[in-house]
């Protein structure tokens, strides 16, 4: 049931070899030869600008939405993969790459918020029977 959504995230192999301290001087040296600052670098990216400086610092390291990483790429000129293939250890494509979102495109996204969207269902339908049966041995217990 989950198997779309186990297939969507990664392993924890993948994220013990996320080098974010590499992303980070990435920016910061891409930064300067564009001669942007952090405000400017968010604004172009539509990235948050507390998130901008977290990774920036490279204060905080936690798992990134691949968006996030791809409009900072793009705000910087690079192909869309390029922080992604960065933070991986791999090398960046060129600008002029193709885009291949592979296992993050539309429809791994789609599939797995829909492998979401029946789980939540489940329990909503779960919580209901069970406000309803307090519900009727509520009314029995008044009725007495």
């Amino acid at each position: 049931m989950l198997a779309l959504i186990s297939a969507w995230r990664r392993s924890a192999e993948e994220y013990v070899s996320e080098d974010w301290s590499a992303v980070a001087k990435a920016i910061n040296e891409r930064m300067t030869a564009l001669g942007l600052n952090q405000r400017q670098l968010a604004e172009r990216s539509q990235v948050a600008l507390s998130i901008v400086r977290e990774i920036v610092h490279n204060t905080v390291q936690r798992r990134r939405a691949g968006r996030t990483l791809e409009a900072l790429s793009v705000a910087l000129g690079w192909h869309p993969r390029h922080l992604a293939a960065v933070l991986l250890g791999e090398r960046p494509p060129r600008p002029d790459d193709p885009v291949d979102y592979g296992a993050d495109g539309v429809p791994a996204r789609l599939a797995a918020i829909e492998e979401q969207l029946t789980e939540i269902t489940k329990r909503l339908d779960e919580m209901n029977a069970n406000i309803t049966t307090v519900v009727d041995r509520g009314r029995t217990n008044r009725d007495r």
